[in-house]
């Protein structure tokens, strides 16, 4: 075992040999049984391995193992320097064992450590990122938990960070095959992180890359098996997907697969399904990922049949009236409880595919059920503009801080979706029903619109002339911290359903 004077003296032949360093084997050799030493021959050795290592290759080996010896050491000091100088090693073939070692290293509970490792392999992705990145899947693959864990989530931070020339495209192409990889084994909050990895890849912005995302979301929602509503784990897995599709879906990126899926497996069971998320109304939030998708659906083989599925769900949630006594008071029937989040949702699904058939509600039904599905809506109607009244009272001259209570702000969003159900079912009752209307559901953010867009959406926004400005869902948005009054609150409440009823 070499002492802190032999070590020195054999720094400095190594210094002094200048290009003939690589004739002086023995002394490096003594370098490298610094690591045997103490705590002092160890701080020494791991500074001078890695400052002589490129010129002793037939000793790499050797060297790199004794770097690693250096960093699992019990003195954190030494730890730490070890740590630090590692991307010396890392050249040539030697770098994907580097970078493996440096993930296995990220299983640390030091911080300051932790950070060291981050740092160094950022350094080497630097160097090479293909050889980088092996290491890396290599230990996701096969290494431990708390390694694969960590080395996902150096993945899912790090890799945004990395400037261009860093991420190539063939690098992007290599994260995108190994990702395959572990995506056929994955738990749920495995599969969010490297959703978040891929979707910030340059090469998969186009619609094509989005396209093989939504691809990948598919497979792993598994959306060629039969729905079990039963098993919460299958209700999880398929609501973690969606939430991962949503946002991948455009005009040209299609959600058909996904709202069929819905609609044939999901909204039949929708009263049975079980969810291991304690506290999560599980079928208002399959509504809501439906709501979303529908907007987005291309060509549908079943359009007919998800609309009737769409139909009769919506049904369920939009109650007939009570009957009436002889003296026309309630014959002792309870008021029925109108759901608006529920509709809002399935009511806007229904409107978005039915774009597609316009024709659904008075060439697809036979008469008694149109008829039926009328008396609902005026039923509904009407109970809607009560409460758009009591909530536009209830929020009147309110602003700034008094809006920002727990009680008005949920009267705030149940302005917006009672406002949202009301445009959706004005279209509902022209002659024929009408599907232009545009509404932005309650929990998304309002779009803003420019100067430019103004006529544009104004003339797209209901099914009436410009002239006659009915309140559309914009308007509402802008004006909902100022509840409108007078002339704009009657017009709303003055919308005649018996009369278009009858006109029908």
């Amino acid at each position: 075992m070499p002492t802190v004077e032999e070590l020195y003296r054999n720094y400095g032949i190594l210094a002094d040999a200048t290009e003939q360093v690589g004739q002086h084997k023995d002394a490096y050799q003594v370098i490298l049984d610094g690591v045997k030493g103490g705590t002092k021959e160890k701080r020494l050795a791991a500074q001078f391995i890695p400052k002589f290592f490129k010129h002793f290759p037939e000793l790499a080996d050797s060297a790199i193992n004794a770097q690693l010896d250096l960093c699992e050491d019990e003195d954190v000091s030494i730890r730490r320097q070890a740590i630090k100088e590692l991307p010396q090693f890392a050249t040539g073939e030697n770098l994907p064992r580097v970078a493996d070692i440096l993930t296995q290293l990220l299983q640390t509970d030091d911080s300051a450590e932790f950070n060291l490792v981050n740092n160094a392999l950022l350094s080497i992705f630097k160097m090479d990122a293909k050889g980088t990145l092996g290491g890396l899947f290599s230990q996701i693959l096969q290494g431990e938990d708390i390694v694969r864990e960590r080395a996902i989530k150096f993945l899912s931070t790090k890799l945004k960070t990395l400037p261009d020339e860093v991420l190539t495209k063939e690098v992007e192409e290599l994260i995108l095959t190994e990702s395959k990889k572990v995506l056929e084994d994955v738990t749920g909050e495995e599969f969010v992180l490297f959703m978040k990895i891929l979707s910030g890849l340059k090469s998969l912005q186009t619609v094509s890359g989005r396209q093989q995302l939504v691809e990948l979301v598919a497979e792993q929602a598994d959306l060629e098996q039969t729905f079990n509503p039963s098993d919460p784990d299958c209700v999880d897995r398929l609501l973690q997907c969606t939430r991962q599709a949503v946002p991948l879906f455009s005009k040209n990126v299609h959600s058909t697969r996904f709202v069929t899926y819905f609609c044939e497996q999901v909204l039949p069971n929708l009263s049975s399904l079980t969810t291991p998320v304690e506290g999560l109304d599980i079928q208002l939030e399959v509504l809501k990922l439906l709501a979303e998708m529908s907007s987005f659906c291309g060509d549908m083989e079943k359009l007919e049949t998800n609309l009737r599925k769409l139909f009769d769900k919506l049904l369920e949630y939009m109650p007939l009236p009570p009957e009436e006594a002889e003296n026309g008071e309630n014959a002792g029937n309870e008021e029925p409880k109108l759901q608006f989040s529920y509709v809002e949702c399935l009511l806007y699904s229904f409107h978005q595919l039915g774009r597609k058939l316009p024709d659904f509600l008075t060439a697809k039904l036979n008469a008694e059920k149109l008829k039926d599905f009328k008396i609902r809506l005026q039923y509904f109607a009407r109970g809607l503009q009560v409460y758009i009244r009591q909530l536009r009272l209830a929020l009147q001259g309110k602003t700034g801080e008094a809006l920002k209570t727990d009680e008005n702000k949920i009267k705030v969003v149940a302005l917006k979706i009672t406002n949202n159900i009301n445009v959706l079912i004005k279209d509902l009752f022209h002659i024929p029903p009408s599907y232009k209307s545009t509404v932005t559901l309650s929990w998304k953010p309002v779009q803003k619109v420019e100067i430019g867009q103004k006529r544009a959406n104004e003339d797209t926004t209901s099914g009436s002339p410009p002239k006659k400005s009915p309140a559309g869902p914009k308007r509402d948005a802008r004006q909902i911290y100022n509840p409108p009054s007078g002339k704009y609150s009657s017009n709303l409440g003055n919308f005649n359903y018996e009369r278009s009823l009858q006109g029908k």
